[in-house]
Parts: structure tokens; C-alpha cells; sequence
């Protein structure tokens, strides 16, 4: 939408009204009013820890403060993390309580309830524009917290103040229009979310039912029979950015690039060391660099066994590779226990049919896998072009940057 189409839409909204920058401490303070720490449970005690990054509003306290008062915070009052404020922690209360000294708890003051909608005030702390404020304002580097002075002095905008009837209005069809679109991302992740879990589910369902074999149907060989088993070395150089070569070592995910590869294409791949990755299988198509912490299996005889059906025979027996797990310092799965682990051999035109069909349900999968973040990333954009477009009130020209 166009910056034309966007005036239009709010002076639509506005019909003709003036808008004032306001400071925030001009219309809200910081809690003045205290609790004692004896009257709060894990659902009204509020620290840093139990907000939620990203604006993700607030989970029950795991732990309750060691202090005797704490700042209270009642319904409406908006409570933002001090700590690290690019993790955007804000919450706008339901119900009282108290919190600790990192968490600011910002009220309306009364003065200003005839004018100033809690819920809007809230949209308007959630916005990137003011976590990015408060960031710039910070002090400290390793635990950068908020400035309190500063984060008062921050402009909000607030349609005809003078018109309370009128601007309380205003800020309520914004507040619905914005909630609306929230419940819609919601109900959007809802739904890919459980599509994937049925994609998955019937994806295992099939796995294992094609690789179970009855008694006899099949011969069984020792992985020392049927494949070469090797680790790598660490990668002449690894580089963050680029995308010539994936790293593969110890882990359940690419652990870098290399500028150079060890290891063919059509390759599977299992930590031979590390923490939490013993029992993860993984298949790399393409040629890639092979680390010093994880091993490589590579079929000796493609006409009596196909790699990629080994591949999805010990991706879906993950516990045959966790019960060769030695425990110590390093958890760590010895080559003389790997060879000996026994898998099934059918013919090889089997090998290849049961492949096909798990690829068609693999890919399925990782479509729909790939596919959520991307549509959530998609609707989670429109909902800030909104915001935006909602909140790009007209500005004074001294305040135009």
C-alpha cells in the first residue's frame, strides 16, 4: 500500500482529528504502589524469567522472589523485561500482583484513563520502533538493561486527548483491528501446526510399517558386512556465510560450511560423539565435509544395498544407536559396537520401492515443515504492515527525522 493510500486510511480513521505526541511519562508512571512477597504464587509473580521473548506474554513463575516487597502491578498496567530489551519481553496484565526490580511495571496515570486505552497503549510498547528506543538508550554490554529516564521520554501518539470520547474510539478500532489479525496468525499456526503433526504421523506409520519384516521374510547382516564405516577431520577452513560445502560433525544439524568436501553425495551420517546428538541419523545427498565427531556409512555393494534404505531403517530404529551409547565424560558410540549392529536386507528392487514411496511421504513432510515458519513469517509481516500503517500517525515537523 502506497504512503497516499496509507494517510488516507488514517484520515479516514481519524476523520479530521488532530493527534499529539505525547511522552510516555507525560501520560503513565512506573508503579509506585508495593506488595508483599507473601501474597504471591507462581501465577502473580512476575521476573524476567517468566516473561516471554518476543512478546510472547507471560508463563507461571517457576520460582518465587527471596525478597519481602515487591513494585505491584495491577490489571491494564503494561510490564516490559529491563533486561536485554532486544528480547522484546512485554506483557500487559489480567490480574495483580508483583514483580521484580528488572521488570518495569508502566500504569496509566489516572489523569490520563480518560484518554489513553491500556490495550493501545500496550500495541504501542510491542512495537519494534520502541524496543529498538529503548536498546539505543541501554546501558551495560554484556547485560544490557533499559533506561528508565529515557524509556519515560518516549513519544507516543495520542488522537485528540482533548476529545476523550472521541480518541478512546479511535484507539479501539485500532486495538480491534490489530487484535484481529493477531487471532488470525493464531488460529493460522494452529492449524499448520496440526497438519504437520498428522503428516508426521502418518509419515511414521508407513516408515515403520514398510521396514518391519516378519521372521524369515528377510536376511539380516551386521552394518560390518555391508558398509564402510569412517570418521572425518576437522574442515581446512570453516566459513558462516557461505554455502559451498555443509559441515557435518557431531549434532542433529549442520554444524557450518567448508570450503572443501571429503565425502561424496548419497552418504549417511551418524555422531560418533557428543552431547545430544547419539541416535540422530541424517542423509547428505549432495557431497559435503565430514567432521572428526561423527561417522559415515557407505554401502560397499549398491546391488545388495542402497543407501537411502539404510538411511531410513536406522532413522526409524533411533534406539538400536542409543542403546550403543557409552556414558562418561562424552557420551560416545564405539565403531566395533556399530559394526555389529544387524539390519534387514531385502532385494534390492524392494530397497528401491520402499524408498520411493517414503520419499513421496519425506517430502510431503518437509514441505509442510518448511512451509509453516514461512507462512507464519509471511502473516507475521502483514500484521506489522498494519501495525505500522495504524500507528504512522501525522508527525509535527520538528519531529519528521
Amino acid at each position: 500500500m502506497s504512503s497516499k493510500s496509507s494517510i488516507n486510511f488514517l484520515d479516514k480513521l481519524l476523520d479530521g482529528v488532530e493527534v499529539e505526541w505525547k511522552a510516555l511519562g507525560d501520560v503513565t508512571e512506573y508503579s509506585q504502589t508495593r506488595v508483599d512477597a507473601a501474597e504471591l504464587d507462581a501465577t502473580s509473580f512476575v521476573g524476567v524469567d517468566n516473561l516471554v521473548a518476543d512478546k510472547g506474554g507471560r508463563v507461571d513463575a517457576s520460582y518465587l522472589p527471596n525478597t519481602e516487597r515487591l513494585t505491584a502491578y495491577e490489571p491494564g498496567d503494561i510490564l516490559l523485561g529491563n533486561i536485554r530489551p532486544y528480547l522484546k519481553k512485554v506483557w500487559r496484565a489480567t490480574n495483580s500482583g508483583g514483580c521484580s526490580g528488572d521488570v518495569l511495571a508502566v500504569r496509566i496515570q489516572d489523569k490520563s484513563k480518560l484518554f489513553v486505552d491500556s490495550r493501545f497503549l500496550y500495541y504501542v510498547l510491542s512495537s519494534n520502533k520502541f524496543f529498538s528506543y529503548s536498546m539505543l538508550h541501554a546501558k551495560g554490554a554484556k547485560m544490557p538493561r533499559g533506561d528508565k529516564s529515557e524509556i519515560l521520554n518516549y513519544l507516543i501518539p495520542i488522537p485528540c486527548p482533548s476529545n476523550p470520547k472521541k480518541s478512546l474510539e479511535i484507539q479501539s478500532e485500532i486495538v480491534r483491528i490489530l487484535d484481529t489479525f493477531t487471532e488470525l496468525t493464531a488460529e493460522l499456526t494452529a492449524e499448520l501446526t496440526a497438519e504437520l503433526t498428522a503428516r508426521k504421523k502418518q509419515y511414521n506409520y508407513y516408515r515403520d510399517k514398510l521396514l518391519s519384516f516378519e521372521e524369515g521374510e528377510v536376511e539380516w547382516k551386521t552394518l560390518g558386512a555391508l558398509v564402510d564405516i569412517n570418521t572425518g577431520s576437522k574442515p581446512p577452513e570453516i566459513l558462516e556465510n557461505a554455502t559451498i560445502f555443509d559441515y557435518i560433525n557431531a549434532g542433529t544439524s549442520r554444524s557450518g560450511y567448508s570450503a572443501a568436501s571429503n565425502c561424496a553425495g548419497d552418504t549417511v551420517t551418524t555422531p560418533s560423539r557428543g552431547q545430544g546428538g547419539i541416535g540422530y541419523v541424517g542423509y547428505q545427498r549432495d557431497p559435503f565435509w565430514l567432521g572428526p565427531l561423527c561417522y559415515k556409512l557407505q554401502s560397499t555393494n549398491k546391488a545388495v544395498l542402497i543407501n537411502k534404505y539404510l538411511f531410513y531403517f536406522l532413522q526409524s530404529r533411533s534406539e538400536l544407536l542409543l542403546g550403543l551409547k557409552k556414558e562418561g565424560g562424552v557420551p560416545a558410540v564405539n565403531k566395533s559396537d556399530l559394526i555389529q549392529l544387524e539390519v534387514p536386507v531385502p532385494l534390492p528392487e524392494e530397497q528401491k520401492r520402499i524408498v520411493a514411496i517414503l520419499d513421496k511421504f519425506d517430502a510431503l513432510t518437509h514441505s509442510i515443515t518448511e512451509g509453516l515458519p514461512r507462512e507464519i513469517a509471511l502473516r507475521q509481516k502483514q500484521y506489522e504492515y498494519y501495525r505500522d500503517l495504524l500507528f504512522s500517525f501525522p508527525r509535527p515537523e520538528e519531529m519528521v527525522s
